[in-house]
């Protein structure tokens, strides 16, 4: 990877921007920050505590502390969050997050539970198109972010051994709003975020807000990629003893969703094709026509992109009894559909052979869109794309965490609790593929002709289907999982120990049907005639659909301790084990013809083993812990039709700061991991190996300097080299991407900031197809984007 790093940007770096919020504000939070390890946290733990007296690693990040990031994402924003490795390249969502070195042999977060108001977005984090952080936004009705990593997070939610990330949103409290406009300077992006709550008389509060948003994004997409917002409401009721809380959430926001795309293996761009600015999307390929989920005959809009449609209802209620009882229950409904549809390079390579592997030896390539249409195509390069063209059919869930907790003693507690949820997985894949021209910026699509002039295509489309892939990709998922847990906590309190214990029984089923591809002759474009593609067009085989009928159960503890040393320093120890279930990825491979599963399939479980230290100086703070996980994986990747069966064994230390030096103040944390993969069943060759794209460090560091009328900082987020596959033979450098900021006041309620997401321009990739070089030199691979700036206008009001 190459950085550009100019005298300019060095001398400018205060000068850049982030923060979106007015300096009194900041202030206010910086005194909230200030207390450190003394912060009370709620996700992850039986009860209420500080972060200096639990016995876990728990971290909590206020909305203006992850501005000083310049996140352009929501999982971007994960990246300050210790021990969490969050490639965010996928844009909006579609990101693949992984905890000390837990892994992510294929997407999403599968060991790691997505939550907001302390409910799940989705019950599982990895299913295929439908990542849960595909449904969540973070806008100006954040209140924190709470993170919990390591084994207890095992007893606190079902299937998330690794940890647990928490959204919480404001209530209210504050009669206080704001409404922010923030413009792209050199990408095209156009966003308002407004926000607003207040007491509606002494016992009645409210908070709604959202955003709205539209633009092409950080790439050269050709047309307007990201469009659509969010809109989030509560409202409480406070009694004597307690509150009853109601939420309401609605989502509809199409993003376009980044895929690996093609640069040379060192990083570097191809001709015609930037790296970081570019992407195979296109104004010349708007639409494709496809069979549906049903065999009939539809168009899939290809500026869908990532179009979660959301809403969402639910209630909090959270009252303490008589005799010393507590009682919290909490409880969402959402409706969830949608679209994934974005493209994928499945090749390439030299333009006259992915031509004759088509149509034979002699076949030759046409422009078949754009100004050039019917003109001989002669470049040396040419792409084979597949469309990721998925229908979210049905994504809803149902979820409700009751707990009772009783205080023995001021010192000890214990807590008995149910949890149960039931989540639909209803989608159906209907890919297509096409030819297209290497090239950024609307690229065009091509046509391929045999020798003898016959057609192969239609409008770039060769194949209703994907053949290159085997077919693999026209299928149909229609299933539903019920998970229950009881679980149990107890806490106590022995002079400077405090110890807890946790267990959770979780259970669950899961019931439906899936079909896989089938082939038929169909005249697509209703012309009368069938084209060669029109002789084989792959639909799904609804006649005849696989079922799904298998159980799962699996048991979780944690048991921790921690020791107050004196009233600075703590240690803690903690022994975990946990469990996460498999979902949509174990069908196509895994499921037996009664549609059972093997026990082992079924469920992936996770050992951990921590120790760590607290230390709080006056103006430093320090947490360190040391870590040891033993994971089981069972997956399934789409894009190299692989199943994994595997053991992973992976140790640690994570580290976290703060401190505050007068008007500045600085963050950071860094992880250490050295994990290998110990047992494969399918591949043993790679025994010993490092895991695809874990990193030996990973690490984020930020520095803000708060001045009378405003505030600027810098942050540097980076990772080490990291093997790009498990055959650990490519492989790629280490980075830092930085981002700087500066916030001014123009008046007392009005402030300007402008900041910069990469601002020197650094080239980073955190995935790839290829595990070793090409013959071409060509990869491909998603990279982070290139710099971005925006300049954001924020009115403040009570």
């Amino acid at each position: 990877m190459t950085t550009h790093n100019t005298t300019l940007y060095l001398l400018s770096t205060l000068a850049l921007a982030v923060s979106q919020g007015l300096y009194a504000q900041e202030a206010q939070q910086e005194t909230e920050a200030k207390k450190g390890l003394e912060t009370i946290v709620v996700t992850g733990v039986p009860r209420r505590t500080t972060i200096m007296a639990s016995s876990v690693s728990v971290s909590s990040v206020s909305l203006n502390e992850i501005q000083v990031a310049t996140p352009r994402s929501t999982a971007e924003a994960f990246r300050i969050i210790p021990g969490v490795r969050s490639e965010s390249t996928g844009g909006e969502g579609n990101a693949n997050i992984a905890v000390r070195g837990l892994p992510v042999a294929s997407g999403g977060a599968k060991f790691l539970q997505l939550q907001e108001d302390g409910l799940p977005i989705m019950q599982f984090g990895d299913v295929a198109f439908g990542n849960a952080d595909i449904f969540m936004r973070l806008d100006s009705t954040v209140q924190t972010v709470e993170s919990i990593r390591g084994g207890s997070a095992s007893t606190a939610a079902s299937d998330a051994p690794g940890g647990i990330i928490n959204i919480i949103s404001k209530t209210g409290e504050e009669e206080s709003g704001s409404v922010a406009t923030t413009i792209g300077l050199d990408y095209d992006s156009l966003r308002t975020d407004f926000e607003y709550g207040t007491y509606l008389n002494d016992s009645v509060r409210f908070h709604v807000g959202g955003f709205i948003r539209q633009g092409e994004g950080p790439r050269e997409a050709g047309y307007t990629a990201n469009k659509g917002g969010q809109i989030k409401a509560n409202l409480t009721k406070e009694f004597d003893s307690g509150y009853v809380r109601l939420y309401y959430k609605h989502l509809d926001d199409q993003s376009i969703g980044y895929l690996p795309m093609p640069m040379y293996a060192d990083g570097s761009s191809i001709k015609g094709f930037d790296a970081q600015t570019d992407t195979p999307h296109s104004a010349q390929f708007l639409s494709t026509t496809r069979l549906d989920g049903n065999n009939q005959i539809s168009r899939g809009d290809m500026r869908n992109g990532m179009n979660p449609q959301v809403d969402a209802v639910g209630f909090e209620a959270v009252f303490d009894l008589d005799n010393d009882w507590r009682i919290e229950n909490r409880f969402r409904k959402s409706s969830v559909s949608g679209n994934f549809t974005s493209l994928i390079p499945a090749e390439v390579g030299n333009a006259g052979d992915i031509a004759a592997s088509i149509a034979g030896s002699g076949a030759t390539l046409n422009y078949a869109t754009g100004g050039s249409k019917g003109q001989a195509f002669t470049d040396d390069l040419a792409m084979r794309i597949h469309t990721f063209d998925v229908t979210m059919n049905d994504f809803g869930s149902i979820v409700n965490d009751l707990k009772l907790t009783k205080e023995l003693s001021d010192d000890t507690s214990v807590t008995l609790g149910y949890y149960a949820s039931s989540q639909t997985i209803s989608m159906s894949w209907l890919w297509n593929s096409y030819l297209m021209e290497l090239k950024g910026d609307n690229a065009a699509l091509l046509d391929v002709f045999a020798q003898n002039g016959d057609s192969y295509s239609d409008s770039g489309l060769y194949a209703y289907g994907t053949p290159f892939w085997g077919n693999c990709c026209q299928r149909n998922y229609d299933t539903d999982y019920e998970t229950r847990a009881p679980y149990v906590a107890f806490s106590t309190k022995l002079g400077d120990v405090s110890i807890d214990a946790s267990a959770r029984y979780d259970s669950g089923e899961a019931r439906g049907t899936y079909a896989g591809a089938v082939t038929s002759t169909v005249d697509m474009n209703r012309d009368g005639t069938i084209s060669i593609p029109e002789q084989n067009v792959a639909g799904i085989d609804i006649s005849n659909p696989s079922i799904v009928d298998y159980d799962w159960s699996y048991t979780s503890y944690s048991v921790g301790a921690n020791y107050q040393i004196d009233s600075s320093l703590a240690a803690f120890a903690r022994i975990s084990q946990g469990g996460r279930a498999n979902a949509d990825r174990l069908l196509f491979g895994k499921v037996q013809a009664d549609g059972s599963v093997a026990d082992e399939d079924a469920v992936d479980e996770v050992n951990q083993y921590e120790f760590g230290v607290k230390k709080r100086f006056d103006s430093l703070s320090v947490f360190a812990t040391a870590f040891y996980a033993e994971t089981e994986e069972q997956n399934f990747e789409a894009t190299s039709q692989k199943f994994f069966d595997r053991e992973y064994e992976a140790k640690g230390i994570e580290l976290e700061s703060t401190y505050f030096l007068d008007a500045w103040d600085f963050r950071g944390n860094f992880t250490w991991t050295d994990a290998e993969i110990a047992k494969d069943a399918l591949t043993p060759e790679v025994v010993g190996n490092t895991p695809r794209r874990q990193a030996d460090f990973i690490y984020s560091l930020m520095a803000r300097y708060n001045f009378n009328k405003g505030s600027a900082g810098m942050s540097f987020i980076g990772t080490t080299d990291a093997y790009a596959q498990d055959n650990n033979d490519l492989k790629f450098d280490g980075y830092t991407q930085v981002n700087g900021f500066v916030s001014y006041d123009l008046t007392e309620n009005l402030n300007l900031a402008l900041n910069v997401n990469n601002l020197f321009d650094t080239v980073g990739i955190t995935e790839a197809e290829e595990g070793s070089v090409p013959d071409n030199n060509i990869i491909r691979a998603r990279a982070i984007n290139g710099r971005t700036t925006s300049l954001t206008l924020k009115y403040l009001f009570n």
